[in-house]
C-alpha cells in the first residue's frame, strides 16, 4: 500500500512538474539609418546579455519570464522594450544629446568621458604636460562639485613615432618586417563604440590595415607566399603615388593542417574579474575547443600571484572535459605573468609534436605586476622560450588597465600573433573563421625590403609598420627575427612616393654633400619603379629563401584600381586622421567615407560595412569636440 501511495505522488508531482521554457529573440539594432554593433540586449528577468555583431544583429535565448530587454549603448539613450509575443524585433536607438557635455580633457587631447562601469562627468586641466605612451591614467579623487568619482585609466601604449619620406639618393632601401597581428583595430573599435576617440599611439595603421581580408591570388608554385602590386595616384594628393604590396599565404583545409599541441595560459588575475575579461575570454576558448580534432591536443595552465596546471594535455575530441576546466576558472589575486610563461612553455615543450603546430595562446590584459613585469624583461624572456620552436599567439581582453605595449612586444618576440577580443564575435573571427591563419604558420621571419629607382622616385614613405622597421643589413641576416604568416592571411603595406619632377615639401633638405656627389647618383635605364625583395623561412627552417618581383610604373587612374586597392587606402587614411597625422595632407573623413563605400567589395562577413560606421562615428566625435572645445575657449576668455 506504502510502495502504491508514493508512486501516485510521484505521479501527481512530475503531471503537475512544468518545465521551464525558453525562446530566441532576434533582431537588429540601428541608429535609424546605420547598424550599431557593440550594443548590449539584456533579459529583464534572466539577466542574459549579447552583444550586437558588425550587423547590428542579435540573437538572445530568454525565459518566458523575460518580458522586456534592456537595449544599452555609450552615447545613446537606454532604451526598454517589451516583448509580448514577437520573436523578431527592430529597435531604433536615439544619440543621447546629454552625453555630449559629458566631457574629460586629457593630456593627449580632448574626449568624451564615458566609462562602461558608469558615467562621468568632469574637466582634466588640459594645460597638463602630455602624458606620453600611455592613455590618460589621472589620479583624481572627486570631481568639483559632484560626489562623482573620476575612473581610473592606466591603459599604456608603446610610443609611436610615425614614418617619414625619405629621399631616394640618400636611403635607396627600405626594409621592414611583416605584421598580420590586427589588435589595433579591434581595440580602436573599442574607443569609438565606447564614445571616445582613440589615443594617437593606440593607432597603429598597418594593423587597421591587415585587420581586413583582401582578394589576392594563392601562391601557384612551391613557395607559401605570393606578392600582388598596384599603383595609382595618392588619394589624399593626387601629384604624389600610392604603392599597394600585397602577400597571400597559401591557404591550407584545416583537415590537411598538422596536429596541435597547444597550451593555454590564461590570466585569472583579480584585475581580470570584468565581465569583458575572464567570462569573454571563457566563452573564446570554448569557440576555439570546438574547432580542435582528435588528433590535436590542449592543455590549460593559470597564472595569477602563483602558476599551475589546471588541465594536462588532453585530446581534443575531449571537447567537454575541456570546457568543464574553463568553466571552473575564477579570477583573483596578483599576476605572475612570467611564472605563467615559464611553465606553459615547460608543458608545450613536454608534449611536443615534430613536425607539428606547437604554440602557447595566452589570454590576459597584460597587467603582469609580480616578477618579471618590466617590458624589457618580458621581452627577454620570451625571446629566450623562441628558440624552442614554440609559437605565441596573445589574445588582448578588457579596458582600463589594458597593456597594449607589453602584448604587442610578446607577441612580437615570440614568432606569434596579437589579437584584441573586444567581443564574441571578435573571438569568433580570430579563432573561427580565421583559425588556419591565427594558430598555423606556413612561413616565419618573413621581411621585405623595398629598392626605388632614382630616376622614377624621388622620396617616399612606408605608411605604418613603425614598430616593424629592421636595418638594411637585417634583410640577409638569417638569425634576426621577423614576422610570421598563417595559412590564408593576407598582408598589405603602403608606400606613398613622390615622383620625379614633382615638387617634394614633405622630405626636408640638406645641404648637398662635399666629398660624395649625391646628386649625381645614376640608376640603370630600367623603367621599374621599384624592386621588391621578400624573405622567409620554412616554419620549423633555420635558412632562408629569397623572392624577388621588378615593379613597372602604369598609368592607372585611382578608380580604376581594385577593391582591394582603394579599401586599404580608405582604412590608411582614416588611420591618419586618428593619429592627426602631418602627412594626412587632404584626407578628410568624408573622403575615406566616399572611398570605402566604393570598394566594400562582397563584405561577406559585414567588417567593411563596420568600419564605414566606426567612421560616421568618429566623425560626428571629431565635430562635437571641436565645439565643445570652441565653448570652452570662449568661457575662458570671458
Amino acid at each position: 500500500m506504502k510502495k502504491l501511495l508514493l508512486s501516485l505522488i510521484t505521479i501527481i508531482i512530475l503531471a503537475s512538474f512544468k518545465p521551464a521554457t525558453t525562446r530566441i529573440i532576434t533582431g537588429i539594432v540601428t541608429d535609424g539609418i546605420n547598424a550599431l554593433p557593440g550594443v548590449s540586449v539584456a533579459g529583464n528577468y534572466s539577466k542574459q546579455v549579447v552583444v550586437t555583431n558588425s550587423k547590428g544583429a542579435f540573437s538572445l535565448r530568454l525565459s518566458e519570464k523575460d518580458t522586456e530587454l534592456r537595449v544599452s549603448c555609450i552615447g545613446f539613450t537606454t532604451q526598454f522594450i517589451k516583448i509580448g509575443t514577437r520573436n523578431k524585433i527592430s529597435i531604433n536607438l536615439i544619440a543621447d544629446a546629454k552625453s555630449l557635455n559629458d566631457v574629460v580633457i586629457v593630456g593627449y587631447g580632448m574626449q568624451r568621458k564615458v566609462s562602461m562601469t558608469e558615467s562621468v562627468s568632469t574637466v582634466y586641466d588640459y594645460a597638463a604636460a602630455p602624458l606620453q605612451g600611455r592613455v590618460a591614467g589621472i589620479s583624481v579623487n572627486k570631481v568639483k562639485g559632484s560626489n562623482t568619482n573620476l575612473i581610473r585609466n592606466d591603459e599604456s601604449y608603446a610610443s609611436v613615432n610615425e614614418n617619414t619620406f625619405h629621399k631616394v639618393k640618400n636611403e635607396p632601401l627600405s626594409t621592414f618586417s611583416i605584421d598580420v597581428d590586427a589588435a589595433s583595430y579591434t581595440n580602436i573599435r573599442r574607443f569609438i563604440n565606447g564614445g571616445n576617440l582613440p589615443p594617437a599611439d593606440a593607432v597603429r595603421i598597418e594593423e587597421m590595415i591587415n585587420y581586413f581580408d583582401y582578394d589576392y591570388n594563392q601562391p601557384g608554385g612551391n613557395d607559401p607566399v605570393n606578392i600582388i602590386t598596384e599603383i595609382a595616384p595618392a588619394p589624399w594628393n593626387n601629384k604624389h603615388k600610392l604603392v599597394q604590396i600585397g602577400l597571400q599565404a597559401k591557404t591550407i583545409p584545416t583537415v590537411n593542417l598538422p596536429a596541435s599541441n597547444l597550451v593555454f595560459l590564461i590570466d585569472v588575475s583579480g584585475s581580470m574579474n570584468d565581465s569583458n575579461k575572464l567570462p569573454l575570454l571563457v566563452s573564446s576558448f570554448k569557440l576555439l575547443t570546438d574547432q580542435l580534432r582528435a588528433k590535436d591536443k590542449v592543455a590549460i595552465v593559470v597564472y595569477a600571484g602563483n602558476s599551475g596546471i589546471v588541465l594536462p594535455a588532453t585530446s581534443g575530441d575531449e571537447k567537454t572535459k575541456i570546457k568543464d576546466a574553463l568553466d571552473k576558472l575564477s579570477a583573483g589575486g596578483s599576476t605572475a605573468g612570467g611564472e605563467g610563461i615559464e611553465l606553459a612553455y615547460k608543458i608545450a615543450g613536454e608534449n611536443f609534436v615534430k613536425g607539428g603546430n606547437n604554440r602557447v595562446i595566452l589570454a590576459t590584459d597584460g597587467d603582469f605586476n609580480v616578477g618579471a613585469s618590466s617590458d624589457a624583461e618580458m621581452q627577454k624572456l620570451i625571446e629566450a622560450k623562441r628558440k624552442s620552436g614554440i609559437f605565441l599567439t596573445v589574445l588582448g581582453y578588457g579596458m582600463g588597465n589594458y597593456k597594449d605595449s607589453k602584448m604587442e612586444i610578446l607577441a612580437d618576440k615570440g614568432n606569434g600573433n596579437y589579437a584584441y577580443i573586444d567581443n564574441l564575435t571578435e573571438a569568433r573571427k580570430v579563432l573561427v573563421n580565421e583559425f588556419g591563419g591565427t594558430l598555423f604558420t606556413v612561413a616565419k621571419d618573413v621581411k621585405l625590403q623595398i629598392e626605388f629607382n632614382p630616376s622614377k622616385v624621388q622620396s617616399y614613405r612606408l605608411i605604418g609598420y613603425e614598430n616593424r622597421l629592421l636595418n638594411k643589413e637585417d634583410f640577409n641576416d638569417d638569425k634576426k627575427d621577423a614576422g610570421e604568416i598563417g595559412s590564408g592571411h593576407t598582408v598589405t603595406a603602403l608606400y606613398e612616393i613622390v615622383p620625379v619632377g614633382v615638387k617634394d615639401d614633405l622630405s626636408g633638405s640638406v645641404d648637398e654633400l662635399k666629398y660624395q656627389k649625391t646628386s649625381q647618383l645614376k640608376s640603370t635605364d630600367s623603367e621599374e619603379i621599384l624592386n621588391v625583395k621578400l624573405r622567409y623561412k620554412e616554419p620549423n627552417g633555420a635558412k632562408s629563401k629569397l623572392l624577388v618581383k621588378g615593379i613597372y610604373d602604369n598609368a592607372l587612374g585611382f578608380n580604376a584600381t581594385s577593391d582591394n586597392f582603394r579599401f586599404a587606402a580608405a582604412v590608411a587614411a582614416f588611420g591618419m586622421i586618428l593619429r592627426k597625422s602631418p602627412f594626412k595632407q587632404n584626407a578628410t573623413f568624408e573622403q575615406v567615407i566616399t572611398l570605402a563605400e566604393n570598394a566594400k567589395g562582397k563584405d561577406k562577413e559585414g567588417y567593411r560595412s563596420e568600419f564605414l560606421s566606426l567612421v560616421k562615428s568618429a566623425k560626428l566625435m571629431a565635430k562635437d569636440l571641436l565645439s565643445i572645445k570652441d565653448k570652452l575657449i570662449m568661457n575662458e576668455e570671458n
